[in-house]
């Protein structure tokens, strides 16, 4: 790992990417989700499904996608966009290294901005609700189990969106439009009315992740936990590799500008 991650290249990074006033956009998801389960906590009965439907449907499909794309176009596609991606490649570092440092501090910002306040929203929320094992109705799930098991989701997701927006911005320079399809159409609408399309949905991944440590139906995990382990993880490598191929194929010329 030492040699795939660049200290120089991370602090560079870490700088120019809080400093930029797209930084600023970053935690506005967030401070909407914990407002929001705020009022709902404030105006709803002690036992009720909401805050499955809310932090798993928004959290997952709003909040930690939007945030790691915001993040995660910013770290490289910047760079690509007003050409000091070459200065940095006429420096001998290795391709991979670049990427794998860039993706590990889109990744670490992600998780700040997004999953630790998926946490604190689970906490605030008083828990989730499963059905109960004798007879009908639904049981409360202890706020810190519920936020526990959503934040180890939301972890997952912090690592695997990163991995792919961090793809996007190497494959093309209108990553945040791309970016911004993907969400929307994708993980908002496709894998929430379209069961096939779950198997290759993050926000699924996080959430079936989620659901091992809850069993709570409410959050509508398209799929299990060792399936979801195992797509997150080859759709992270997957999208990693193709990054640092597609980077490769970016040359300095000796040509005048």
């Amino acid at each position: 790992m030492s040699g795939l991650f660049n200290p120089t290249v991370a602090w560079i990074t870490l700088r120019a990417t809080v400093s930029r006033k797209r930084a600023l956009l970053f935690a506005l998801p967030a401070a909407i989700l914990i407002l929001l389960t705020v009022a709902l906590r404030a105006s709803r009965p002690p036992v009720r499904p909401w805050p499955s439907h809310v932090l798993g449907t928004f959290g997952f499909s709003v909040l930690i996608p939007l945030t790691a794309l915001i993040i995660g176009t910013s770290v490289l596609g910047a760079e690509i966009d007003d050409g000091s991606i070459v200065h940095l490649l006429a420096t001998p570092v290795r391709r991979s290294s670049v990427v794998v440092t860039k993706f590990v501090i889109a990744t670490a910002l992600t998780i700040v901005f997004a999953a630790i306040p998926e946490l604190i929203a689970a906490l605030i929320s008083g828990g989730g609700s499963i059905p109960a094992q004798t007879g009908a109705g639904l049981v409360t799930v202890g706020a810190g189990k519920f936020a526990v098991a959503l934040f180890i989701g939301a972890l997952a997701c912090s690592v695997i969106y990163n991995a792919v927006f961090v793809m996007i911005s190497v494959a093309t320079t209108r990553a945040i439009a791309v970016g911004l399809l993907y969400v929307l159409v994708w993980e908002t609408l496709l894998s929430n009315f379209v069961s096939g399309v779950k198997l290759l949905s993050v926000s699924h991944y996080g959430l079936g992740i989620a659901n091992g440590f809850l069993n709570d139906p409410v959050l509508e995990a398209g799929l299990g936990v060792l399936t979801s382990v195992v797509m997150g993880a080859i759709v992270t490598a997957a999208a990693l590799v193709l990054a640092v191929n597609l980077l490769s194929s970016f040359t300095v010329k000796g040509e005048p500008a």
